[in-house]
């Protein structure tokens, strides 16, 4: 146990757990965030249920399905607020504080240091997303959803988290100070987050407006729906609904093709694992000072030939 102990649990990750989960300021974190989504999953389930939802005294299932959904949705910007705050500063923090010297003199190697960086800080975001288990318990009394559709919902929450912090992780490596990295950690985020879905719209219309006005020849799908396939929103949603893949690729009901070249979701899990492979190895190879190349021998320019002193007689 000890020894599984030792290899999982380093000392920079035993630091980062006891100095990050054992703070008032942790707790409060917890408490605050679970209470946003209680009253977010107050709000949604009176519009739905006010606006004509329940039947019979039940609430009908379509209806529990679209709460669900609105409240994954919020969850996740919620995610997109708060991964790269805990994760953008963790190195270049250090660097503020002027304690990274000491931590790269440690016998701990450069991926232990980044990884148990950003494992900590993940992992403090994990145990605030398991808090909202109660809140999604009341979506679950009214039907309509099951628990395969809430695991799935969670695993994609973990590589959603996993991929901004890799980013905030990549910039707080990269940039020596913390308020910078934090700021291109959000604008990358909203660049996945916002400006992929808006390309996906503009991209749509031009590529419908092209197709219906010129009498382009059938075709299975437009490319557009790789656009979406980019943005988290549209993959969390094809999790819910398969067809929503469909629709995005705009699919044509032909011979050719019946159904999408590849759900949103594993387009976005595909992409994205990439990204944050290269982003957690240029972190692990820039965190060190930047070594030179193995120095030449020092053979002057201009060498002086020794004397030799038996040329003399």
């Amino acid at each position: 146990m000890n020894k599984w102990r030792r290899v999982l649990i380093n000392p920079v990750l035993g630091k980062e757990f006891t100095l990050r989960m054992r703070t008032p300021k942790s707790a409060f974190s917890v408490f605050a965030y679970v209470l946003v989504m209680g009253l977010l999953a107050m709000g949604i389930i009176y519009v739905m249920t006010s606006g004509g939802g329940i039947q019979n005294g039940r609430v009908d299932s379509g209806v529990s399905r679209m709460m669900f959904y609105a409240l994954s949705i919020a969850q996740l910007v919620l995610i997109a607020f708060m991964t790269p705050a805990l994760t953008a500063g963790v190195i270049s923090g250090e660097r503020e504080k002027q304690t990274l010297n000491m931590l790269l003199t440690t016998q701990q190697s450069s991926a232990t240091i980044v990884l148990s960086k950003l494992f900590s800080s993940l992992s403090f975001m994990t145990l605030i997303i398991l808090a909202t288990l109660p809140v999604y318990s009341i979506v679950f009394l009214y039907g309509g959803v099951s628990p395969s559709q809430l695991v799935s919902v969670f695993l994609f929450y973990l590589f959603v988290m996993l991929l901004l912090g890799s980013i905030g992780v990549f910039f707080s490596t990269l940039l020596k100070r913390t308020i910078v990295s934090v700021i291109m950690t959000y604008g990358v985020g909203l660049v996945i987050f916002l400006v992929t879905g808006l390309a996906y719209l503009f991209a749509m219309s031009i590529d419908r407006a092209s197709y219906y006005n010129l009498g382009a020849p059938m075709r299975a799908y437009s490319w557009v729906g790789y656009l979406l396939g980019l943005n988290p929103a549209g993959a969390l949603i094809s999790i819910f609904e398969p067809s929503f893949s469909e629709s995005a690729f705009m699919v044509q009901r032909s011979n050719l093709q019946s159904s999408a070249p590849i759900e949103l979701w594993q387009e976005f899990i595909l992409v994205y694992s990439l990204v944050i492979l290269l982003f957690l190895w240029i972190a692990i190879r820039r965190i060190r000072p930047v070594r030179g190349k193995k120095q030449r021998k020092n053979i002057p320019d201009n060498p002086v030939q020794p004397v030799n002193p038996d040329e003399g007689t």
